[in-house]
């Protein structure tokens, strides 16, 4: 079972930043993400997962907003830890292939093999503003320049081969050119002579992770990503989405098991299960309910201001979510545990806030490590995305409580080999000539 540690700020829930213990500063202060990664690394986890967000959120005045760049802090980060792989997010809608591929192959390279991207098209509006547009692509749209984008950045690194640098003091000659060629793409939304001005990386390539559930993300994925990031807070689903994706893999005349599912998970562990139960109330009791309320809103594309919040989520909300550009993976969930689970427009809301539509484990460490057990060989996750609700105290209480359960049932042991790639056991399935 793979684990990452996936960072949003001071903790995926939206009033974490208030929790007593938290320090409501500490984001951009780089001796919390220093803690951050060595407590993950120490703990076991095989990858600092860190998201991003090219725009101040709407409600910032509620929510902690910042968000420095994901790789400057794994760069940082990559001089005072040695094993943990080192994943940041980068949109293929606002970036250009070549400093893309020039990031990542730099990152690896100064990680000694650990680097990866998270590859997003982004749909916020608010990002579009930042880059000189009225708005964001239709979806469809942002997806064929994702594929454009990511075919490109491949590419690039595989523009040198292995053993390009001579590196002969003896003759003078530092490089062999006949192994460095440029790629000369020329596709439907960017364009790149080549080659990169950076080696081939440590471990062939990053690793590249995707986090898109829609039916043009699945597809994307199922193409490209060595990890998929997947939204899931019901096993059946769960399973359906594993069988689909593994297929899709298949598909594309790539081995199943080349693509790997990591849904999210939530755990507020605790010594007892009331213990757990308290502190989700407590995390809860912070949440300024008006400003979770805009942001469902905004995620399904329906103004719920006036809505009755001890109603069910009303009838036909989220079918303008396409329309407005929103997440659509994240609307189908969204809706999808309203209805299944007869939530109240007020329970979805402490959803959402706590969990973000994914799977919320609450209890004690082996009641965690028993579930995640059973999605793992129930054949609905290879690993998971594990996002602690507030940091540091909900990381730590995973690396003491969880992990200890996990290892005990033999779920989870500590790779050391050199390489991300390598731990995730993806080597074989990567032919240096060229995946795609």
């Amino acid at each position: 079972m793979g684990l990452n540690a996936v960072i949003f700020g001071l903790g995926s829930h939206e009033a974490g930043w208030r929790m007593p213990e938290s320090n409501a500063l500490a984001s951009t202060d780089l001796d919390y993400w220093i803690d951050t990664a060595r407590r993950a690394e120490n703990g076991g986890f095989d990858a600092l997962f860190l998201g991003d967000v090219l725009a101040l959120q709407q409600s910032a005045d509620r929510h902690l907003s910042d968000a420095m760049d994901p790789v400057v802090i794994l760069s940082a980060l990559a001089s005072v830890t040695s094993r943990i792989g080192l994943i940041g997010t980068a949109s293929t809608s606002f970036d250009h292939p070549f400093h893309l591929a020039r990031r990542f192959a730099s990152l690896d390279h100064i990680s000694k093999g650990r680097a990866g991207w998270n590859i997003v098209t982004s749909s916020n509006p608010l990002e579009a503003y930042n880059f000189g547009l009225d708005a964001m692509p239709n979806h469809a749209e942002r997806y064929a320049r994702a594929a454009d984008v990511t075919e490109a950045v491949i590419a690039l690194w595989e523009s040198w081969q292995t053993d390009a640098r001579i590196a002969d003091k003896q003759s003078g000659r530092y490089l062999d050119l006949a192994k460095v060629q440029p790629i000369n793409h020329d596709g439907p939304f960017v364009r790149s002579r080549g080659p990169l001005n950076v080696p081939r990386s440590p471990q062939c390539r990053p690793i590249l992770a995707q986090a898109g559930a829609s039916e043009a993300g699945r597809d994307f994925a199922a193409r490209y990503a060595d990890m998929v990031f997947t939204v899931q807070s019901d096993l059946a689903d769960a399973q359906a989405f594993y069988k689909d994706m593994k297929a899709r893999a298949d598909r594309h005349g790539r081995a199943p098991e080349s693509l790997l599912i990591y849904p999210g998970i939530v755990p507020i562990a605790a010594p007892t299960r009331q213990q757990a139960e308290d502190r989700l109330a407590q995390m809860n009791s912070f949440m300024v309910i008006e400003h979770v309320l805009a942001k469902l809103s905004e995620f399904l594309g329906a103004d719920l201001s006036q809505a009755d919040l001890d109603a069910p989520l009303p009838d036909g909300v989220g079918a303008n979510a396409t329309q407005s550009q929103s997440s659509q993976s994240r609307v189908a969930v969204l809706v999808n545990i309203a209805r299944r689970e007869g939530l109240s427009l007020r329970q979805l809301l402490m959803r959402l806030a706590s969990g973000r539509g994914h799977m919320l484990a609450v209890g004690t460490g082996d009641d965690i490590a028993h579930t995640m057990q059973l999605w793992f060989e129930s054949g609905a996750a290879d690993g998971f995305n594990v996002m602690a609700p507030v940091m540091p105290a909900d990381l730590k209480s995973f690396v003491d409580l969880v992990i200890p359960a996990l290892v005990a049932k033999a779920l989870f042991a500590v790779d050391h080999r050199s390489t991300l790639r390598l731990r995730l056991g993806l080597c074989e399935a990567l032919s240096l000539a060229g995946s795609f």
